[in-house]
């Protein structure tokens, strides 16, 4: 039976355990009165509620704790995933001799923001922006943005271990 067949049933048991309580509690309440029933048969059926009850009490604090332990696995792998983004980043932006002010442009640029976003961070022109960003696209060999972030998603979907080639530096003097 799968996990999910197996939580399933639990809930039907666990239900039927509470709604065994509750009648029982409420007709009491209330006055009605059901039909005999053998005191041993009664107390075999509250003790197997309970014992239901307490089954899956135990196994919802298992899954509580897996899913705890499954969460911690996620950002533990989202932050490898980060850090190697950020190592990507680096390598790039060493490769393609980008200057201090490049690399942060490039980054907001990366980020998805604006010219006019980058340019009030960096407490500089919308004009120097600009030209600092088709700088990083000529020294990246790309025209635009998206084929910037292009580079990066590619390298990080590579099946290898390796990253892409390096790309040929062409000094213009």
């Amino acid at each position: 039976m799968g996990r999910l067949a197996i939580v399933a049933l639990l809930f039907l048991a666990q239900s039927f355990c509470a709604i065994l309580f509750v009648t029982d509690i409420f007709s009491s309440l209330i006055g009605i009165r059901d039909m005999p029933m053998p005191w041993e048969m009664r107390e075999l059926l509250e003790i197997s509620a309970a014992v239901g009850l307490i089954v899956g009490a135990v196994l919802g604090g298992l899954a509580m704790r897996r899913a705890v332990h499954d969460r911690n696995h996620a950002q533990e792998r989202l932050r490898r995933a980060s850090g190697a983004f950020l190592d990507l980043l680096n390598e790039r932006f060493s490769e393609w001799r980008l200057t201090p002010a490049e690399r942060d442009v490039a980054l907001f640029a990366i980020k998805g923001m604006s010219t006019a976003e980058i340019a009030v961070l960096r407490s500089t022109s919308e004009g120097t922006v600009k030209a600092q960003t088709n700088a990083i696209y000529r020294k990246a060999g790309v025209t635009g943005r998206s084929q910037l972030l292009s580079l990066f998603i590619d390298d990080m979907m590579r099946e290898d271990t390796d990253l892409r080639p390096p790309l040929k530096i062409v000094s213009n003097g």
